[in-house]
């Protein structure tokens, strides 16, 4: 049910984004279109692998496919760091530079930054594939974990995980701690800009055109840092798991939510579109 409610929930954003005229601005045909699509591909990688380990009661999964699961969910994971970041500096222009806004955050500069954050989210996450591909696992093949991830395979290897560990700090500090960083700057600024403006309305107004995607940062980078945070001691292994789950599967789950019900332009999109539907099925 969660699996279909994630799929349908980012189709429904992306139909929207791309039938909606007044929904063509890039903060949602590039960046909002692209997280929906993001997410769909992001669960897409997890759950239907574990749905079939449920079914057919085989937990066993391939070295080849436990490489490519972990490479998919790497990129998508780098991915979309990068594409929040892009849309943080979406907002930041929007509400600290708003004379400027149109001429700056043009489409072409939009098509750009989320190529860009595709293009990074696979090029890293190839980088760090290619290295764990290369480590030798001869003793026990039992992994404690409902997906495949970077940790977990550590744990299992018997070659000198040094380099590797090293790698993968340094691909973190790319993909995950620099955008966080510039998005926490882009926030600070935008702060700092709401709290200028002098009338209260004003400053709501402000707020809410980037309340939906505070929220969605919040929740994915507080879910991932406690995940990557946690060491996996056998007392905490269950509750990393949990906090795993929750970035990997309620976070997709939640950004159409969280975009639906508080963003005004989708709110609006959506009620023309079950009107017409409406009308539609009425008349026939």
């Amino acid at each position: 049910m969660i699996y279909l409610v994630i799929v349908s929930g980012n189709i429904l954003i992306v139909v929207l984004v791309v039938a909606d005229q007044h929904l063509h601005a890039p903060m949602y045909l590039f960046f909002l279109g692209n997280l929906s699509s993001l997410e769909t591909c992001y669960s897409s990688t997890i759950l239907p692998r574990l749905l079939a380990s449920f079914l057919a009661g085989d937990r066993t999964i391939s070295a080849h496919d436990y490489m490519a699961q972990l490479y998919f969910f790497g990129s998508f994971a780098a991915t979309e760091c990068f594409l929040l970041t892009a849309m943080a500096c979406n907002r930041y222009l929007a509400i600290c530079q708003p004379l400027l806004y149109a001429s700056l955050m043009t489409w072409k500069v939009s098509l750009r930054l989320a190529a860009a954050s595709w293009l990074l989210g696979f090029l890293l996450t190839t980088v760090a594939t290619f290295f764990l591909s290369r480590l030798r696992f001869c003793g026990p093949k039992a992994m404690d974990h409902f997906f495949c991830d970077f940790i977990p395979l550590l744990e299992l290897t018997c070659s000198d995980t040094s380099v590797v560990k090293l790698l993968g700090f340094t691909l973190s500090l790319l993909d995950v701690v620099s955008p966080f960083l510039f998005t926490l700057a882009s926030y600070v600024c935008i702060r700092a800009a709401i709290l200028k403006i002098p009338s209260s309305v004003g400053r709501q107004k402000a707020f809410s055109t980037c309340s939906s995607h505070l929220t969605v940062v919040t929740v994915f980078y507080g879910t991932l840092t406690v995940v990557y945070l946690i060491a996996r001691t056998a007392p905490l292994r269950q509750l990393n798991k949990v906090f795993s789950f929750f970035y990997t599967v309620l976070t997709p789950l939640l950004n159409p939510l969280i975009y639906s019900l508080r963003n005004r332009e989708v709110r609006e999109a959506l009620r023309k579109v079950v009107r017409n539907a409406l009308a539609c099925t009425q008349s026939s």
